[in-house]
């Protein structure tokens, strides 16, 4: 069977499940799914994961020494909740009610550049209003292909370019036809 793209549903936060129960209900359980457009494809959650990840990734050696500054302070770090740290490196392991991905991001950047995180506090990476937070939120991070963010770019906290806008501008909600 063969999927078309119905809109760009954009962001969903804390309300993820009431999203998802709504398409249940209009478009019929099974009958859709949510994908990103990257460069004329559309790819799964797991592809597009590893694309934000790439962003962090490519930021940490922009910003080397503030990668640094956080694995000498942290024991590791989390978005919304402490228990986000319980998905460890697995992107699978959502069980809030919102999606959460930096953490999940910033945990596997660090094993693959062979670093550890040393500290002893865990560390809040979500905060728009805290130090943690204003650097290393997706909506704060540069995307690392950002002529591959689909346009226009839908706009709400996030910077232009960044991590977050790509992930909210390319994803896509898709009915089977």
């Amino acid at each position: 069977m063969a999927w078309r793209t119905f809109e760009r549903p954009g962001y969903f936060g804390k309300k993820r499940d009431e999203f998802y129960r709504q398409y249940d209900e209009k478009l019929g359980k099974d009958n859709w799914r949510i994908m990103w457009q990257w460069n004329g494809d559309a790819i799964p959650y797991i592809v597009a994961c590893q694309l934000y990840e790439d962003g962090y990734y490519a930021d940490s050696f922009r910003r080397e020494d503030l990668w640094k500054e956080l694995a000498s302070i942290a024991k590791d770090v989390y978005d919304h909740q402490e228990s986000d740290t319980q998905s460890g490196l697995d992107y699978s392991v959502q069980n809030g009610n919102a999606t959460h991905l930096q953490d999940i991001a910033i945990r596997r950047v660090m094993l693959r550049r062979g670093c550890i995180f040393e500290g002893d506090k865990l560390v809040q990476i979500r905060s728009h209003t805290e130090y943690w937070g204003q650097k290393l939120s997706p909506g704060k991070v540069p995307f690392h292909l950002p002529k591959l963010i689909a346009v226009p770019h839908l706009e709400k906290w996030w910077d232009y370019n960044s991590i977050e806008d790509f992930w909210q501008s390319n994803k896509i909600l898709q009915v089977r036809e």
